[in-house]
């Protein structure tokens, strides 16, 4: 085999568009990959995760949970301190770092030499955030679309970050470049 060839079956498998969803969570995280992938204009890669050790069921929710836990802390706390709120929204990174951080380290595929053990990509736990992210966009979609109310203005500002975290994971789980996407503010 040469050395293109190579390269080619090693290389993660493409997005493929799928049958349309009738699932309006699927829905979502589809038109939010199509936006990505028309911006940077060629098609998405998936990451390749890892079956050794295998991830068990419990192991799976376990962190799954800890990406939820750390969505809800981040928010809280952004909306206690205010910190990064600026016109038209904060910076995800500032805003989410805690569950920007596992997420990087979900999708780590190189380690240092000298580390302990290998690298671990486990992109099925980040796949599930991206689901339970898409259906909190549903919710706050429908709570900022009520009558104005405090609470309405609140699920408005919070739908904004979480979109805006949502395009963030997906970039990352698709290996793309934030530079090579639009501003995602924009997707």
């Amino acid at each position: 085999m040469s050395g293109g060839e190579a390269a080619l079956t090693q290389s993660p498998t493409p997005v493929k568009k799928t049958m349309p969803a009738s699932d309006p969570v699927q829905e979502l995280v589809e038109s939010r990959r199509h936006r990505i992938q028309e911006s940077v204009g060629r098609p998405l890669q998936v990451p390749e995760g890892t079956e050794d050790p295998p991830l068990t069921p419990q192991r799976r929710a376990f962190l799954l949970e800890e990406l939820e836990e750390l969505y809800w802390n981040d928010l809280e706390w952004e909306n206690i301190t205010e910190e990064e709120r600026m016109e038209g929204g904060g910076l995800t990174e500032l805003t989410f770092p805690g569950v920007l951080a596992m997420v990087d380290g979900l999708l780590l595929e190189e380690v240092p030499e000298d580390a302990a053990t290998g690298p671990e990509p486990r992109p099925e736990v980040v796949q599930a955030f991206v689901e339970f992210l898409s259906r909190r966009v549903l919710e706050l979609r429908e709570a900022a679309a009520g009558e104005p109310s405090e609470e309405g203005d609140l699920a408005a500002l919070e739908l904004r970050m979480t979109e805006a975290l949502l395009d963030r994971v997906l970039v990352a789980y698709h290996r793309v470049s934030p530079e090579d996407v639009e501003p995602l503010g924009e997707l």
